[in-house]
Order: C-alpha cells, then structure tokens, then sequence
C-alpha cells in the first residue's frame, strides 16, 4: 500500500490535473459509469458530522472510500474544519493499494469543483473574483478560480477580520504567479460588489451576501452547504438566475439547504434546478448562452470525485516513484 501525504501529492498533482480529474468524473457519473451512492451522514457532538463516501468505477478497475469529518469550530482551535483519509481500492483484487491525506484531497476536488464550473459556465471575459469564506477549503478554491479565468483582483470576506487579512497576505504570496490582487474585504456585500466569479465556502446556516447585489453575468458556486437546514446562499439570487446547476442533481436536491429551502418556500421548483455539469460536459444541457446570464452552480460533493482524483494521484505517484510503501 502507498502512504500519501499532501506534501507527496504538492509534488505530482496540479490545480488544473485537479480540475480536469473532476470534469472526467462529472462526465463519468452522467454516463453511469461510476457506482457513487448518497454520502452516509452520522451527526455528532460539538455541531460536528462523520461523513462516509464509497465510489466504485468498473472502468477504472478502481473503487475508493473516504472517511471525512465535519468540524467547522476546529478553525477556532487552529486545527483542519475537515479531516478526512481515502482509501483507493484495486478494482480487480480488492487490496487497498493507497491511502492517502483525504483532507488535502478533498480540497482539491472541491476547489475543482468550482474551477470546473467556472470553465464551463462563466463568461470569458471576467475581472474580478469574490471569495467568501477562508477555511480549509478556501485555498484550493481561490487557486480553482484563479485558473479558470485570468482575474485582475480577488475581493475576500470571512466574519474573523485577523484571519481573512491573513489569509490574503499568504494567498497573494503562494499564488502570485496568476498576478491577481487579492485583498480583504470590510464586508460581504462590499467583497461581492461588480464580482464576475463569487464563490462561497462557509458552515453558515443563514446566507452570506445580499443576492439583489450580485450582477448581471456572474457566476456563482455555493461550495459549503451540505445540510438540509443549513444555507450560505441568499434565496433572492434564485429567481434572477437564467440557470440552476449542480455538481450532483440528485445529490443537491437531498442534501443542500441552499435549494431545499427555497423549493419549500415556493420561490423555486425542482424543475429549476435544470441538471448536473456532466450534463453540460455531455451537450444535453446548454452552459452560458449569453454574457448577461446569472448562473448559479451548487455543489455538494459525490463520492464519484474523490475516486477519479484518487487514482489519478495514484498513478502519477507511482509513476515518479513518490510516496512511502507500507508492506
């Protein structure tokens, strides 16, 4: 079995391989090709949940399972909101051939996530990107939108004034090669203002910016809700969005707050909520058609994700001979 640490995985893995990792799995679950049933959720104490994810591809001859863990209040202690292991399987034998740091994998993917939809479904020509939300997901999200659209500024807003200049300060050294200005914002309206990409990836259970100030052609991803009673999204954005998308259709509508609870006030219907972004990538269903378009993507995360990236860590790994090998 492979041992792979983020610093193993730093050394063989992109933010583009990342994204291009997470399109195949989106293109993957669409075509039925990828076994990824609803995550099991057990709630715990400390306003924490225990999340388990299983994924198997006959495809790939691989199958996965990640074990992560929900804590939003450990960023307040300094330690990860979301620790998480996975654990890659041999398709053909059954051995679990790699176990690898399933937190950093998790933030790829989801970072991904966005950085996919931003590839698909945002206008071309955009300047400036709002980043709600600066926990451990945050990074690789900044990274994700930076890499899918050349931006001039990054506007970033999170409730802890230390940590968010903070964040910005270390951001705008690690990712500095994308030449983007990334500063704190005093608040969320004022981090959203004139934005083309909004991202939010916060545990908040009522929404985080004010949906009557997002402009006309932006596009959003809602990244942190994965609760039924919980929602970052402001619910006013819902009617003013020429289309509804998600990672996971069927994972969205059972499992986020930002659609359920509009679907059960009357402002939208599940038939809104028009498909997945394997749809897209398929052509069953139109991206943007217009630059004036708000577009709203939802994602969840399906178990489908962590097993593509997963193996595509895997084989790049083993390939340049990174890793530790427990026998």
């Amino acid at each position: 079995m492979l041992l792979l640490n983020r610093a193993d995985i730093e050394k063989v893995f992109t933010t583009r391989d990342a994204i291009d990792a997470v399109k195949t799995a989106f293109k993957m679950t669409e075509d039925g090709k990828i076994v990824s049933p609803l995550r099991t959720v057990i709630e715990g104490k400390y306003d924490g949940a225990f999340l388990f994810m299983p994924a198997y591809a006959p495809e790939l001859d691989a199958a996965s399972l990640k074990v992560i863990d929900i804590f939003p209040h450990n960023i307040d202690n300094g330690l990860m909101t979301s620790p998480a292991q996975v654990m890659l399987i041999d398709g053909a034998t059954g051995y679990v051939v790699a176990m690898m740091d399933g937190t950093f994998v998790t933030q790829l993917r989801t970072g991904a996530s966005s950085g996919a939809a931003f590839d698909l479904l945002a206008k071309k020509d955009c300047r400036k990107g709002a980043l709600i939300g600066t926990g451990g997901q945050a990074e690789t999200q900044l990274a994700s939108m930076l890499e899918s659209r050349s931006l001039e500024e990054v506007s970033v807003y999170d409730i802890n004034a230390d940590r968010c200049a903070a964040f910005c300060a270390k951001m705008r050294e690690k990712l500095a090669s994308y030449g983007a200005d990334i500063q704190p914002a005093e608040s969320a309206d004022a981090c959203i203002e004139d934005a083309d990409l909004i991202i939010t990836v916060t545990a908040s259970r009522e929404p985080v910016f004010d949906g009557t100030k997002v402009k006309e052609g932006a596009t959003i991803s809602c990244v942190g809700t994965y609760q039924p009673d919980r929602r970052e999204m402001d619910p006013a954005i819902l009617p003013r969005a020429a289309k509804i998308i998600c990672d996971s259709k069927e994972a969205a509508l059972s499992e986020t707050g930002d659609l359920l609870i509009p679907i059960a006030d009357g402002i939208i219907t599940e038939d809104d909520v028009l498909g997945s972004l394997g749809d897209v990538i398929n052509g069953t269903l139109p991206g943007r058609e217009s630059d004036d378009e708000i577009i709203v993507y939802e994602t969840v995360g399906i178990a489908a994700q962590d097993l593509v990236t997963a193996k595509a860590i895997y084989d790049k790994a083993v390939e340049k001979g990174i890793g530790i090998v427990w026998e």
